[in-house]
């Protein structure tokens, strides 16, 4: 072999190695085509952190003909850019559109990479997200994926703002395409849509469902609206179905009840506890060792010992407004 030769094929695979998403002891990372059209990669279930660069959610594409749709692109745009070079390795076509399935930066920040490879790609989401990114959603959490995992530098200036809107009931058709939309009103958040590519008779539930981690809720979430929404995707109501396969925020992907059984049962006993305390006219964390020990086998979730409480107090909170 050619010197010359030999020095491009060496220069080629180092910068190949620095593009791909490798995560120190958490592994390699990349886009895994799970059906004829649909090509997911799964990140860490885990707290974002200076180890996992702030990547942890599951980037996805929808594969057409002439380009993709993209969901949920990723955490900041350090990292995006790694989730980009990943995503053209799995193909050449260009990006069509970017659907954002709620507020939260973990989601939706590495759509600024996205955009800067593809910038006719059109970014879509729920009005309530858009308004609370703008309103300062997007700063909060610029600051608190920086603090865990030093990597947001670039992501702002300015953010990747969708601004295209998605509401409940919308049918959007993308060449070739179809994806219907749901909103509930309050479940993770009240800025979610839950995303259903009719073609692979997929589902995309955003943090409405993980599995093998806990997330925060807010102001804006809902105990009572997360289990409501999970058993209507369970028992096919409010215009659900039953799908080949549901795609979580956080956690691997499967069929219906082996994802969304195990995150379902998780709120409805800390829901039923705080039921229970305050009919008993306790408070909620008079509780907690009784959710503990009965939520056992989730304890080596990730955030477990932090979230729970928490999930705890706000559905003891929603148990007390329901009486009032």
């Amino acid at each position: 072999m050619k010197k010359a030769t030999f020095l491009a094929l060496v220069a080629m695979v180092f910068s190949l190695s620095l593009n791909a998403l490798t995560l120190g002891k958490l592994g390699n990372f990349k886009f895994e085509k799970v059906n004829k059209y649909v090509w997911i990669m799964h990140g860490p279930p885990e707290n974002p952190s200076v180890e996992n660069e702030g990547f942890m959610n599951n980037p996805s594409f929808v594969e057409g003909k002439n380009g993709t749709i993209v969901i949920d692109p990723g955490g900041n745009y350090n990292v995006g850019k790694k989730i980009v070079a990943e995503y053209k390795k799995a193909t050449n076509k260009p990006v069509l559109a970017i659907l954002n399935t709620h507020k939260h930066g973990d989601h939706w920040f590495a759509g600024k990479a996205f955009a800067e490879a593809y910038p006719n790609a059109q970014s879509y989401a729920h009005p309530n997200m858009i308004k609370a990114a703008k309103d300062g959603d997007a700063r909060l959490w610029y600051n608190i994926l920086e603090g865990l995992s030093k990597n947001l530098k670039g992501t702002d200036g300015p953010f990747p703002f969708p601004t295209k809107v998605l509401k409940d009931g919308d049918i959007l058709k993308v060449d070739g395409h179809t994806f219907k939309i749901f909103h509930p009103e309050r479940a993770h958040t009240d800025t979610d849509i839950l995303i259903e590519h009719v073609e692979s008779n997929v589902l995309w539930l955003g943090d409405n469902l993980m599995d093998c981690r806990l997330g925060g809720m807010d102001e804006s979430s809902s105990v009572y609206g997360n289990i409501e929404l999970l058993e209507d995707i369970i028992n096919q109501r409010n215009g659900y179905r039953k799908y080949d396969l549901y795609v979580p925020g956080h956690g691997p992907s499967n069929e219906m009840h082996k994802v969304i059984d195990p995150f379902l049962n998780y709120f409805k006993t800390v829901l039923k506890w705080a039921k229970k305390a305050y009919k008993d006219g306790k408070e909620s964390y008079e509780v907690k060792a009784n959710v503990a020990a009965e939520l056992k086998d989730y304890q080596s979730w990730d955030e477990f010992d932090r979230q729970m409480g928490k999930h705890l107090m706000k559905a003891f909170s929603e148990v007390e407004a329901k009486d009032f």
